[in-house]
């Protein structure tokens, strides 16, 4: 720091400058570090989503209805009692909330019972790319 000519002190453009090289050096290690972590927890969550998630959630709906909620009523029959048929007699829910059935790329997950992979409904995420294919993440 040095004095200003009228007496008050203040930093030097060669200070500042040095300030800012150190904070773009740190920027310049830290970022690439960053970069791809928001994927990774995007497909992280939606891992927890199919595989225990939402299960515990279409388990507890079975056990209280003595059945799976229908392709047609989908994973909504979670959060609201359906009204289509099979009505569910015995419907205690919510037992997710509303959010919980879309993927964190904003696309409803994929159910389908009774299911072709899975021993009792498919289950899946269309993860980033959106269609159905190798890159799904899912519940087989």
């Amino acid at each position: 720091m040095k004095k200003c000519l009228s007496g008050q002190k203040g930093f030097t453009l060669i200070e500042i400058l040095m300030v800012v090289v150190i904070i773009s050096a740190l920027a310049a290690m830290i970022i690439p570090r960053l970069t791809g972590r928001t994927e990774q927890a995007r497909e992280s969550i939606a891992k927890a989503d199919v595989q225990v998630n939402i299960p515990t959630a279409l388990k507890l709906y079975e056990l209280d209805n003595g059945r799976y909620p229908t392709s047609e009523q989908g994973l909504q029959a979670l959060v609201q009692k359906p009204a289509s048929d099979p009505v569910p007699s015995n419907w205690n829910g919510p037992y997710v909330e509303s959010k919980s059935v879309v993927d964190p790329w904003g696309r409803t997950y994929v159910y389908r019972y009774p299911g072709s992979h899975g021993p009792d409904y498919d289950l899946l995420s269309l993860g980033v790319q959106g269609q159905e294919g190798d890159k799904n993440i899912t519940n087989w």
